[in-house]
């Protein structure tokens, strides 16, 4: 396991330093807005107590917010959180409308709202790293000689001149920095955009695409029930690693609602921080693995494990500049 809890150094804000600093610290500074914000509020809605609506996306950074719903800490601040499961394209327009009052972003995501100028605020982090698996399906797989033990090299050497489906901007850059750390350009792939990855799966069963790249648990399932092969993740990749990505999945939430419910946004970042630590502590607990089959519907328990696994979690959620 790569959890090195209570090891990283952090900085002010609570994000990793060291080599993940430099990207980390961009986040970071994008954010202080939120800091600011929600500072300057704080007098409103004192006691915090509310029903708040959050988007999730079905994969392993939602089990800390599940962990915080499951100990009980959103319910001992007054919060009652109803989770709806979102896709990346879907989630940010659901918060700008209001459906949603937070949502589990990629920094993706939300910078690029950011860059089109949405009113959001990302007011805490809740994991740490790219929990990525790039599944190929088996007939790919027999046809180059893959198996889960092949080396990074000829995976990516393999994907040249291959069909890859995407459902995010998120992944679609990750698999380019996969090729391009092995000389592989991107533009040698021929790419097929989806709506989901739920619609990658179907498309890699049906042999429309090659393979596809997307968060745990996805390409572990699909494994786990012989309908493909992961051929790289977290550990083989360096690039996704907590310690290298300079990657952080932040809760966002829009500037208006931060303004106007302090006190809510407050407490939920505070059970989300204890959450995220509980997470931290006892990702081999065997209930914490039962807590995330709860957000990870229908995933075996050892893909449930394995896939929490690919992942890192904060002890500190909290921004500043």
């Amino acid at each position: 396991m790569r959890l090195h809890h209570g090891h990283h150094p952090t900085s002010a804000g609570g994000l990793p330093s060291g080599s993940a600093r430099g990207p980390a610290v961009v986040i970071a500074a994008t954010l202080v807005a939120g800091s600011a914000l929600l500072t300057a509020c704080q007098g409103a809605e004192a006691d915090g107590s509310a029903t708040v609506t959050v988007g999730v996306a079905g994969n392993v950074f939602d089990v800390p917010l599940r962990v915080a719903d499951a100990e009980g800490y959103f319910g001992k601040r007054g919060l009652k959180v109803k989770f709806v499961k979102v896709t990346a394209a879907k989630g940010t327009p659901a918060l700008t409308s209001g459906s949603l009052q937070f949502l589990n972003s990629s920094p993706t995501s939300f910078l690029g709202a950011v860059a089109k100028e949405l009113p959001l605020v990302a007011v805490g982090v809740d994991g740490l790293g790219n929990p990525l698996g790039l599944i190929v399906s088996k007939e790919f797989a027999e046809r180059h000689a893959l198996t889960a033990a092949s080396p990074p090299d000829k995976v990516a050497e393999t994907l040249a001149g291959s069909t890859g489906g995407f459902s995010s901007a998120n992944t679609k850059a990750e698999a380019g920095i996969f090729l391009k750390s092995w000389e592989v350009d991107p533009e040698d792939v021929e790419w097929v955009s989806l709506d989901s990855p739920g619609a990658d799966r179907v498309a890699l069963e049906s042999g429309r695409i090659d393979w596809f790249l997307t968060s745990e648990p996805l390409p572990l399932q699909i494994q786990h029930s012989k309908g493909g092969v992961v051929v790289a993740d977290s550990r083989k990749v360096v690039e996704w690693a907590g310690d290298s990505a300079g990657y952080g999945q932040v809760v966002v939430t829009t500037k208006e609602y931060a303004g106007q419910h302090t006190a809510v946004v407050r407490n939920f970042m505070a059970a989300v921080r204890e959450g995220s630590s509980y997470l931290a502590t006892h990702v081999d607990d065997p209930a914490v693995v039962a807590v995330a089959g709860k957000a990870l519907p229908g995933v075996p328990a050892t893909v449930v494990r394995a896939s929490i696994e690919e992942a890192e979690y904060p002890l500190f959620v909290s921004m500043s500049a």
